[in-house]
């Protein structure tokens, strides 16, 4: 297989998991055990980071109405209540921030790798179902993106710091269960958690293309940018069936996704290493 079809293979992945609450980062990592792109080590780990910048620009372009703050037809030509979204977004932000500052490249080091992905899954499979039997009958508090306080959105950035931890996790998933723990309701933790994904995964891609450099071959280049149009193609059809989904049904179905890949990875490593 080419490694521009391997590209397209793992486009689809990322486009598929990076909205979905089972772990992109979770997936790849294991993709690339079964099917490794024949790259260098400095690019795959660009390559990782930097394909999700496909799946934001989905969201940018599914949402557009709702990030864009700006309007003439506002009396200071911004929209507040976007504005104000976009503040509380910062606010989410800084638990990551500080994070990747102090200890991101030791944290890769020590928790990237099967098992960290395994036990991450089953955990939070098992959360996922936990927690939506939970609230099965509990009404949700916050019904709306405007409604989210800066506390609870605080909240939800240090749920998407687990994720940044451990591999596996899922920022998704792990937003939308924070949020849901806090008293948001299912659908506004997924779009609220879809916004904070354009800051934080447009940084992420940022700092990794910066810190690969521009030394890339043509060849490099195409399977990027294969990887990255792939990943956007697929993320717009499935962040439209993941809100369609999400207002009609819970994320047990996930849960089991999860616990079930999870208990797999386990036995297949434990086999083959």
């Amino acid at each position: 297989m080419t490694e521009v079809l391997k590209a397209i293979v793992f486009g689809i992945l990322e486009g598929i998991t990076e909205w979905l609450p089972v772990s992109s980062t979770g997936h790849l990592i294991l993709l690339n055990e079964f099917m490794r792109l024949n790259v260098s080590e400095e690019f795959w780990g660009m390559f990782e980071v930097v394909i999700q910048f496909g799946a934001i620009m989905a969201v940018v372009i599914l949402f557009w109405k709702k990030l864009w703050p700006f309007s003439k037809k506002e009396k200071y030509f911004i929209k507040q209540d976007i504005f104000m979204m976009w503040i509380k977004i910062a606010v989410a932000c800084i638990p990551a921030i500080i994070l990747k500052i102090t200890v991101g490249d030791v944290i890769e080091t020590l928790f990237y790798n099967y098992w960290v992905i395994a036990i991450a899954l089953i955990t939070f499979g098992v959360a996922f179902i936990i927690i939506e039997n939970r609230n099965k009958t509990k009404p949700a508090v916050i019904n709306s993106i405007q409604e989210i306080t800066f506390k609870a959105a605080f909240m939800i950035g240090i749920f998407q710091l687990i994720a940044a931890v451990f591999p596996g996790t899922s920022r998704s998933g792990a937003t939308i269960l924070g949020g849901i723990i806090i008293g948001i309701s299912r659908s506004v933790s997924a779009e609220f958690t879809f916004f904070l994904a354009v800051p934080v995964m447009f940084g992420a891609s940022l700092l990794e293309i910066l810190e690969f450099g521009i030394n890339y071959t043509g060849h490099e280049v195409i399977i990027l940018l294969t990887g990255m149009i792939v990943a956007f193609i697929v993320s717009i059809v499935v962040i439209r069936f993941f809100i369609g989904y999400i207002k009609k049904h819970d994320l047990k179905a996930f849960g089991w996704y999860r616990i079930v890949l999870g208990c797999i990875v386990i036995l297949y490593f434990s086999v083959v290493h």
